[in-house]
């Protein structure tokens, strides 16, 4: 089948899905208010509560929680073939992802800016927020982890990516200083910015930078040496103020992402390339069939948890009108959807033959520790048919992955210092409150120590990030997912509005992931995987006792509401 039919298709159904569904969300469901004063412009800081444009917030929210979540668990899922990950991703995109990311944006602003966990204790109980918190750490570790194992993994495989990686840091520095500072136009200076940064790709090719004399000075492998460097920027990158580095290396991105899809669109459509993945790989009955796990293998692109730790945690925080929300939470992830759209194509109509595909998914490990290779390989493909040089294409790819993983890590070191001085306040331990040194510190710390566990031969040679990390990171980051939508539930409820456009996604999300938590301890059991069969027997205690709470919550309200009917009539 030609590829350029799913483009069609799916670009088709996300068109519908703004046009029509988001209308509803806005009008019916969360009955967005214009003159609403928005916590940008209540508590504005200039440093967190900053009034942003809602173009430029676009660029920032999509690409903090795109990262490469949205690229590698697709190209893990099409090993079920390519009709049960594209339908996952429009289905969910339209009909979970968008009222996700748009609710908790739409929730959070019409409470102070607070996150969701926070939220969970105003609106469902206390003990909900503490529940909650403790679940969105274990997440953004998870998160932070495995994107600094990514990073590391394509740095080492791909030296020519290093010097564009880096160069956007300052030319988007230099951006965030002529905008806020000099109070100019965003366009023009981020358009030169992608321009420079794509000037720099060559140049990453001609002047490869290799840690390897590092590496062996320090006793290391280079992979470690570079998850080290790597979280030591996300340190000092995670204190600056998000006007100075977040917000424009995010509007470059957004627009790098644009760019990105028009291009691997393109060179589908010049190349008229074929699918060459079954519709539907009958796995053996031994490995991971697609029920329940593809449904935490495609989180990012389809429907995450943690895009409403970003929609509450720093999006929120800078929408200038509150129905900017629809624009900015809906249509990011119809963007989300369309990267997963590109990953998919990449791994099933890019890597040449059907033999050179089922060699390339020949097991679920297979898959998984290929994963970040496939796509790169099948993008490079796709820009030859453009006479683009493939090797030139594929740095161009790596590019893409790693600066969206970076931005990702960024957004989310900061929301991990968020959350742990939360927590230590819950805790008693109120002498880290304020402590920003500190608290970042532990926030980098923490997932450094994750990252740095070895994996052995697991997941294609790929080590821990990919051979354990990713179920247990999927099954969390979905969890959170239906979490989130509990909360935004109950508050629309009690806003006596119907809440039912988040109550199915948040069922539907919550059986799934319960299902893959379960399976997971079985398989960890068996392994002798005993740290993750801790943390997710954790992650199962507090997640039933969560549900337990929204439930009761969602009763409550429901019993409020009749209460209130009864009394009018």
């Amino acid at each position: 089948m030609p590829a350029f039919y799913l483009i069609v298709i799916t670009l088709g159904a996300f068109y519908l899905g703004y046009r029509f569904y988001s209308k509803y969300l806005a009008e019916r469901v969360y009955a967005l208010d214009p003159n609403f004063k928005t916590p940008s412009h209540e508590f504005s800081d200039g440093v967190d509560f900053v009034p942003t444009n809602k173009h430029i917030l676009l660029g920032h929210h999509f690409t903090a929680v795109a990262g490469a979540a949205p690229i590698v668990g697709p190209a893990i899922a099409v090993y079920w073939g390519w009709l049960p990950a594209i339908a996952w991703v429009i289905l969910g995109t339209i009909f979970g992802a968008g009222v996700h990311d748009f609710g908790a944006i739409v929730t959070s602003a019409r409470n102070r800016g607070q996150n969701i966990g926070t939220l969970s204790g105003k609106v469902i109980s206390a003990r909900a927020s503490t529940l909650f918190l403790l679940i969105i750490f274990f997440l953004l570790t998870l998160v932070n982890a495995v994107f600094g194992v990514v990073m590391a993994i394509l740095f080492q495989a791909h030296p020519g990516s290093v010097i564009p990686a880096v160069i956007v840091i300052p030319i988007a520095m230099c951006i965030g200083q002529w905008v806020y500072r000099m109070k100019g136009a965003v366009l023009i200076p981020s358009i030169i910015g992608l321009v420079l940064l794509y000037a720099a790709i060559p140049v990453g090719q001609a002047y490869p930078i290799h840690i390897d004399g590092l590496a062996n000075l320090l006793g290391l492998s280079v992979r470690t040496t570079w998850i080290i460097l790597i979280f030591a920027y996300t340190w000092f990158a995670s204190r600056l103020p998000v006007w100075l580095l977040l917000q424009p290396r995010d509007y470059i991105n957004g627009q790098q992402l644009l760019v990105a899809l028009v291009v691997i669109f393109a060179g589908v459509i010049v190349g008229w390339d074929q699918i060459v993945a079954p519709a539907v790989n009958h796995v053996a009955a031994d490995t991971k069939q697609w029920f329940p796990y593809l449904f935490i293998t495609i989180a990012c692109g389809a429907i995450s948890g943690f895009h409403s730790l970003v929609a509450s945690g720093t999006t929120s925080k800078q929408i200038d009108k509150e129905t900017d929300a629809r624009y900015i939470g809906y249509c990011g992830s119809l963007g989300e959807g369309s990267l997963a759209l590109a990953a998919i194509l990449a791994c099933t109509a890019g890597l040449g033959s059907a033999a050179d595909w089922s060699s390339a998914y020949s097991s679920f490990g297979a898959a998984s520790g290929g994963a970040l290779g496939h796509f790169v390989d099948g993008v490079g493909h796709f820009l030859s048919n453009l006479g683009i040089d493939a090797q030139l294409g594929a740095s161009f790819a790596v590019v893409v992955v790693v600066t969206f993983a970076g931005t990702t890590m960024d957004t989310g070191v900061r929301l991990q210092r968020y959350i742990l001085e939360e927590i230590a306040e819950l805790a008693g331990f109120r002498s880290l409150v304020g402590k920003t040194t500190v608290l970042t510190t532990l926030a980098v710390v923490i997932p450094l120590a994750l990252a740095l566990v070895p994996g052995g031969d697991s997941a294609g040679g790929k080590g821990f990030a990919f051979g354990q990390l990713w179920t247990l990171f999927g099954t969390t980051n979905q969890l959170t997912a239906g979490l989130a939508l509990s909360v935004i539930s109950v508050w629309v409820m009690s806003r006596n509005r119907n809440p039912l456009a988040a109550i199915v996604p948040l069922t539907f999300l919550l059986f799934m992931t319960s299902w893959a938590l379960v399976l997971n301890l079985i398989s960890f059991l068996q392994e002798g995987s005993w740290m993750l069969l801790i943390m997710d027997a954790a992650i199962a205690v507090l997640t039933a006792w969560l549900i337990v709470e929204a439930v009761t919550a969602l009763n409550r309200q429901r019993g409020e509401r009749r209460a209130e009917v009864a009394d009018e009539s």
